[in-house]
């Protein structure tokens, strides 16, 4: 599992950014959230040993999947 690029972010908070701006259906939504928890997963597996880094990837993960089996 490699560490997201900066333009990774960066396209995600775009996304989020469009989000927030014009609103999405649940589905889209639910993708975003998807991205996120694999972002997050991603720097906590290149932080080994950040405590707070792997509870932010633990529970960007739990709403990830919430949100996919909802739909």
């Amino acid at each position: 599992m490699s560490r997201p690029t900066i333009s990774e972010v960066n396209a995600f908070l775009a996304d989020l950014q469009t989000f927030r701006e014009n609103g999405a259906d649940s589905a889209e939504y639910a993708a975003l959230m998807e991205r996120k928890a694999d972002l997050m997963e991603r720097i906590a597996a290149a932080s080994p040993g950040d405590a707070d880094a792997a509870e932010v990837a633990r529970l960007a993960r739990e709403r990830a999947d919430a949100l996919k089996s909802a739909n």
